[in-house]
């Protein structure tokens, strides 16, 4: 499958990843042939602040941020970022979550309330019901290393991006440690066999 535009973006907290997860997206897309845009803001990303990256794919991208609203694939790292990002995607686009949930300074402070899970799924699903769980973190945490909770992440939305998984696995070495190869192929594949159930 080859896509005239595929518009990404990855949303979460500082510490998840969210960067080197979308510099592999980026590098798949060249691999592959595409003409690829990325940004990204990553303000107090050490800190547990907001971190966004967009990744833009397609025959010819001239910016590298997509407008709002009209995002294929919204990425979230985190339940609460799901939803701050929610109207970025397109209507009936397709969502990806990573079942985590890191209290905000504001909740743990006793100025907010974290949502249930359920109230942050019926607003999800205002915009989209193409929303897919992944429990990135369990997973992770299940192989050892918290931090491959965003491997996991990218082995599900591979899935549906039509690329070898040899390309993406390539790209995976040469981004992370090598220490750690293994282990985020491993990662790799638990995150794809969340959608291609044996």
């Amino acid at each position: 499958m080859r896509y005239d535009k595929l518009d990404m973006l990855f949303g979460g907290v500082g510490g998840q990843g969210i960067l080197t997860a979308s510099d592999i997206v980026a590098e798949v897309g060249l691999a592959v042939g595409y003409d690829v845009k990325k940004s990204e803001v990553h303000g107090f990303a050490q800190r547990g602040g907001v971190v966004e990256s967009h990744v833009r794919w397609g025959r010819e991208v001239a910016a590298p941020v997509a407008e709002k609203g009209t995002v294929d694939i919204l990425v979230a790292f985190e339940m609460l970022e799901a939803a701050r990002w929610i109207e970025w995607l397109k209507p009936s686009g397709w969502l990806i979550v990573n079942r985590q949930q890191i209290v905000p300074m504001s909740v743990s402070v006793g100025d907010a309330r974290y949502p249930e899970e359920e109230e942050i799924l019926d607003y999800l699903r205002t915009r989209t019901e193409e929303i897919t769980l992944v429990e990135g973190l369990a997973v992770a945490e299940r192989l050892g290393k918290a931090q491959l909770a965003n491997t996991v992440v990218l082995g599900a939305l591979s899935t549906r991006l039509g690329i070898d998984p040899s390309v993406w696995l390539t790209v995976i070495a040469r981004r992370v440690p090598p220490k750690y190869v293994e282990a985020n192929r491993e990662a790799f594949w638990e995150g794809r066999a969340i959608l291609q159930p044996a």
